[in-house]
């Protein structure tokens, strides 16, 4: 944190003269698996003038690429932005993806470590637990962001004091009043499917909450737990016939193959809700869910307060309290459903 008060004290020397415009990282993590570098940072302040502390070294990693954490990202990236953090100006970020393989991310972690960076921003549980697990010895501090439950995964000990050097924002959003909408949209479920992975300290925690709301609304959870992102198809097909709906979670192996669980469950018309907006526009029938980069900007307040000075473990992990209702009508067309009124009313319509 000492570098990071260095940088600050210096910087304010020149902030009069820097500039608000932005900067979005280019790169992702390659195809080979592999992670991979992105923005290239500058040393010169917004008003031209040479920082010789040099901008804030900032790691971000991301266990895999997809929308939501794809939209988490940006919504940090901007929020950083619009407080006065631009990347290639007052700070630097290097973006990294693990490509979906823990080891990998445990990589990033350790070189970000290595690099000597001031700051670390884990994207998803396994990205977080890496970086924690990697600067255990050396206590960068560590923003974590789209985390179901910190605890369980082990990355504070308590929500509203973590102590240490870690703290973010949770995703976890209440799964019964998700499960509701089956209802609000006049839709009998006796039997609700769910695909997951197992391996996922997220998933785990999810599936406690739906097991304990399927018995309070009477439904049967019919599990397909995958390994990775190649069984994701064979597990949606393995519930047709066993299912009168799906429930799509916030599951980073389904994320990866979660365009061919919507189709099967379209083309068999089973109607299919998600807990993530970006699954709605791409064919799945509602949600009442979070707006991922709504998150990376709460995100973005926790991690200006830390550049600031603040100890993360005297900052409370936050949660996103505002859910949005969104429908896709040409899905609910597809499936042959006449949705209420008034829930047409309150929803975010898409697929028009």
């Amino acid at each position: 944190m000492r570098r990071v008060l260095a940088v600050l004290l210096t910087a304010m020397l020149v902030l009069a003269g820097c500039g608000g415009g932005s900067s979005q990282p280019q790169g992702s993590g390659s195809s080979s698996g592999s992670a991979s570098n992105s923005t290239q940072g500058s040393q010169q302040t917004g008003s031209g003038q040479q920082n010789t502390a040099g901008p804030i070294q900032i790691g971000l990693t991301q266990i895999v690429e997809h929308p939501a954490l794809d939209a988490t990202r940006q919504g940090i990236i901007d929020g950083l932005a619009e407080a006065g953090y631009v990347d290639g100006q007052q700070i630097k970020i290097e973006f990294q993806s693990a490509q979906g393989e823990p080891t990998i991310a445990q990589q990033i972690a350790e070189k970000f470590v290595a690099d000597k960076k001031d700051l670390i921003i884990a994207i998803a549980t396994p990205s977080a637990q890496a970086a924690v697990q990697a600067t255990k010895s050396n206590p960068i501090p560590v923003i974590f962001s789209a985390i179901t439950d910190p605890v369980g995964a082990g990355l504070v000990a308590d929500l509203q004091k973590p102590g240490g050097h870690v703290t973010g924002a949770s995703d976890l959003v209440p799964v019964k009043v998700q499960m509701e909408l089956f209802q609000r949209l006049g839709i009998d479920v006796a039997n609700l499917g769910v695909i997951y992975n197992a391996g996922e300290a997220n998933s785990v925690a999810l599936m406690n909450d739906i097991r304990a709301a399927a018995g309070e609304l009477g439904l049967s959870v019919v599990e397909a737990m995958v390994a990775n992102a190649a069984e994701v198809q064979q597990a949606a097909q393995s519930l047709v016939g066993r299912v009168d709906g799906l429930y799509l979670i916030t599951d980073n192996t389904l994320a990866q193959g979660v365009a061919s669980v919507i189709e099967i469950a379209n083309s068999r018309k089973i109607p299919a809700l998600s807990s993530v907006e970006s699954y709605v526009e791409q064919g799945a029938l509602a949600t009442l869910g979070l707006n991922y980069y709504l998150h990376g900007k709460l995100t973005a307040e926790i991690i200006v307060d830390v550049l600031e000075g603040r100890n993360p473990g005297d900052l409370p992990v936050r949660y996103n309290e505002d859910l949005t209702l969104m429908v896709n009508t040409k899905t609910a067309e597809i499936l042959g459903l006449d949705i209420p009124a008034a829930v047409l009313e309150e929803a975010q319509k898409v697929g028009e």
